[in-house]
């Protein structure tokens, strides 16, 4: 039986002092200036996940630069130019087009406000949104560097028609499905289901329900209702190819 996702007492991860480790946001540190990458050729990252920061990292690997990084960064990297975010306020946005969410914290509802409008006024994002993330983790449950296991935005996903559900009674391990022309894999995945929201927001959910693409006033947001994509435990040239296409149909002009 489906049940909408609910919040379980997990600890907020503390992206904050990651990005105080770096020096701040990347934003703050290398503002594009003329002849640089215009807004366009960069990414805003928003995760839990150790993407930006590999897990296994201390912290005097990070200052110096030495931390490995995975093969999702450089995936991702070969978009643009990755920008880490500790917050979606709406300072964090200006200057960008392109966001991914993967995993994220539960937003404040400031910063619900300034991603929702962000989009309307133009603004492109691809969201991993997980219900039962089954990467590996290093960390303990309840450790605020562990990425959270549950995904739990489900405000702003009602502000835009859309609920998370996710099937307690499906069979645990990594399977292949087909969504359009996109084939990546998945683990205890959700799905979305649409219902009625804001009145400039479209929303459209794939047959399988592992898929919304909705535009929301003047922008667009893709989300998919599982992570397995983004392990970089598993580097395989399918997961890479399934990442590249999410991102070529997210931040399609």
């Amino acid at each position: 039986m489906s049940r909408p996702i609910r919040s379980k007492a997990l600890i907020a991860a503390s992206l904050a002092l990651l990005a105080a480790c770096n020096g701040g946001s990347a934003q703050e540190q290398s503002p594009p200036t003329d002849g640089e990458a215009g807004p366009s050729a960069r990414i805003g990252l928003f995760s839990t996940l150790p993407i930006y920061w590999g897990e296994g990292g201390d912290i005097s690997s990070v200052l110096q630069g030495n931390e490995e990084h995975g093969w999702v960064r450089g995936a991702l990297e070969e978009e643009g130019e990755l920008v880490p975010l500790d917050t979606l306020e709406e300072d964090s946005l200006d200057g960008l087009k392109r966001v991914v969410l993967a995993q994220p914290r539960p937003l404040a509802p400031s910063e619900n406000v300034a991603f929702d409008t962000w989009l309307r006024e133009g603004g492109q994002a691809l969201i991993f949104a997980d219900p039962m993330l089954t990467q590996h983790s290093d960390f303990p449950l309840g450790d605020p560097r562990r990425p959270h296991d549950m995904v739990v935005i489900s405000p702003i996903l009602n502000h835009w028609g859309l609920d998370l559900l996710f099937d307690e009674e499906q069979a645990a391990g990594v399977r292949t499905i087909t969504e359009g022309t996109i084939e990546f894999p998945v683990d205890l995945a959700g799905r979305f289901e649409a219902r009625g929201g804001a009145a400039d927001v479209k929303c459209s959910v794939s047959s399988g329900g592992l898929v919304a693409d909705c535009r929301v006033g003047e922008g667009r947001v893709l989300l998919v209702a599982d992570a397995a994509v983004l392990d970089d435990h598993v580097e395989e040239p399918a997961r890479h190819t399934a990442l590249g296409a999410f991102l070529d149909r997210a931040f399609a002009d």
